[in-house]
């Protein structure tokens, strides 16, 4: 879940983008999995969907490195786009359920907020986004 104002966009880098809509200091934690609200689920889960949303749920989700499930944001946070030059950073902790985002450096109102796939998602290859392609 979001945890600092944001707004979505059109991006310089992909479609819609997430941006920032606050001042955003280093260190802040911007997007944390919340069990609940953020969704995770199997592979054979994901194949029950009909296709439309499975083009969906493939286009916005991550395979994460802690669960080894499909993990979805339920919020805009869907919309971080990557960069190999982020200015967050997400990353797992033992106390944490999956993933947490956090700046790592001072972020400006109408910043795009990006993030280097490779550091969460355990299936990313540059230039591929989204998963089971």
């Amino acid at each position: 879940m979001l945890c600092i104002k944001t707004k979505i966009g059109p991006s310089a880098i992909e479609g819609i983008g997430l941006f920032a809509d606050e001042f955003i200091p280093v260190g802040t934690i911007i997007w944390r999995f919340t069990p609940g609200f953020d969704l995770k689920f199997t592979a054979e889960d994901i194949q029950k969907f009909p296709d439309r949303v499975q083009l969906y749920m493939k286009k916005y989700m991550w395979l994460s490195k802690k669960s080894g499930k499909y993990c979805m944001a339920s919020d805009d946070a869907k919309y971080f786009n990557h960069s190999s030059a982020p200015n967050t950073l997400s990353a797992y902790y033992d106390d944490e359920d999956e993933v947490v985002t956090k700046a790592i450096m001072d972020i400006h109102p109408g910043d795009e907020l990006t993030d280097d796939y490779a550091s969460f998602e355990m299936d990313f290859k540059e230039g591929e986004f989204g998963i089971l392609s």
